[in-house]
């Protein structure tokens, strides 16, 4: 078994790949075990996951429906995930853990909502003005959260979570009191000009949600990437979270750098919370934080906190919420299933630091093994 594991998985070179696949088979198995002892068949909901994010065709559609249409809205929900996900991977390549990617998405919701949202701004200024809001108010609360960790060494964990109660309780209170929609009990839907997602486009005799800040979402990704890699900045961020004393003693501004890391998260959940609440949903459900932002975090633990992993986590993250409803309705299963198999990714991808460290003691222990037989071989040759 030990020389098992470490072939397939001992090769450093390959284990941000290696590692994550092996978390998410395991986690397959474990879901279909759950499935299964519900008594439904595994196979069949993991096909109806795939079937309701548009990856395989359902036996039937409605009018106007197709295969291609519930592609495009699963890659309307998949674009605030991407976002999300890349904010909490920024953080911890830094050594901090935004774990307020949440309240972040509803602050710039909120921000964005009231000053455009709910204007008569033409689509060639509002969709724009809208992101950049995002990024704004996203950033402002991204760096208030750095500054507190680096002016009083307030945790960052305990002041993203405080700040996400105070984003919930406050904007609720706004929107219930100016901006609620008697109806729906949400607030008011905002303008179609303003919107990220163009809904119900006719085409050819196809009615499609486009997201148009996928494309943005996956260019954020890859400008991620080689901001972390390839630029001082990047170099620093990562110095500072691999050893703070180490960075500050080679001359590394340790403060800056993480007000900056979490200025540049927050920003990247500012923008997950427009295409998400001006995109996606199109309106804010009061005293509720989505759940987009907790999910995240297993994303980008699960893409090893590298963008392009990412970028196939959160896709296999998206997959298993979006579908979970027609998972539900075709095969009797809770949707809740779905979120039980996302919460066992994330234990076995937090699992993963685990996993090296006891590949590299079955290395030794066969090494080890190695070194003693030929000893022995030898005595026994004299």
């Amino acid at each position: 078994m030990k020389k098992f594991f470490v072939k397939f998985f001992g090769n450093e070179k390959y284990q941000p790949v290696s590692i994550p696949l092996f978390a998410i088979f395991i986690s397959l198995i474990v879901g279909a075990v759950i499935i299964a002892s519900l008594g439904k068949n595994p196979l069949s909901a993991y096909q109806n996951l795939l079937q309701g994010s548009g990856l395989l065709p359902k036996p039937s559609y409605a009018g106007y429906k197709s295969m291609l249409t519930d592609f495009t809205s699963f890659l309307n929900a998949w674009t605030p995930m991407l976002f999300a996900s890349l904010a909490v991977a920024v953080a911890l390549r830094a050594g901090l853990f935004n774990i307020g990617v949440s309240g972040q998405m509803l602050t710039a919701g909120f921000f964005a909502s009231i000053l455009v949202g709910y204007s008569a701004l033409p689509a060639g200024i509002a969709k724009p003005l809208v992101i950049v809001i995002g990024i704004v108010a996203g950033a402002c609360v991204g760096g208030l959260i750095g500054y507190l960790k680096y002016r009083f060494n307030i945790n960052e964990v305990v002041s993203s979570i405080m700040l996400n109660y105070i984003a919930q309780y406050v904007f609720s209170f706004f929107i219930n009191t100016y901006f609620v929609d008697p109806v729906s009990r949400q607030s008011a839907s905002v303008s179609t000009a303003s919107r990220l997602t163009l809904m119900d486009t006719l085409v050819g005799n196809l009615k499609m949600d486009i997201p148009l800040g996928i494309i943005l979402a996956i260019i954020t990704a890859f400008f991620i990437k080689f901001l972390i890699d390839k630029t001082t900045m990047g170099y620093e961020l990562k110095a500072v979270g691999a050893s703070p004393t180490a960075a500050e003693y080679a001359g590394i501004n340790v403060g800056k750098n993480m007000v900056l890391t979490m200025v540049i998260s927050g920003a990247l959940a500012g923008l997950a919370g427009v295409t998400y609440y001006l995109g996606y949903f199109g309106s804010i459900q009061p005293k509720v934080l989505v759940s987009t932002g907790f999910d995240a975090i297993a994303v980008s633990l699960l893409g090893n906190s590298n963008p392009i992993g990412i970028l196939f986590s959160s896709f296999l993250i998206t997959v298993i919420s979006k579908g979970s409803t027609y998972m539900s309705s075709a095969a009797g299963i809770q949707a809740e299933i779905a979120s039980v198999i996302t919460g066992i990714l994330l234990l076995f991808s937090a699992c993963g630091a685990y996993m090296k460290y006891k590949i590299k003691a079955m290395e030794y222990d066969i090494a080890t093994e190695k070194i003693v037989t030929q000893k022995q071989g030898k005595e026994a040759e004299k």
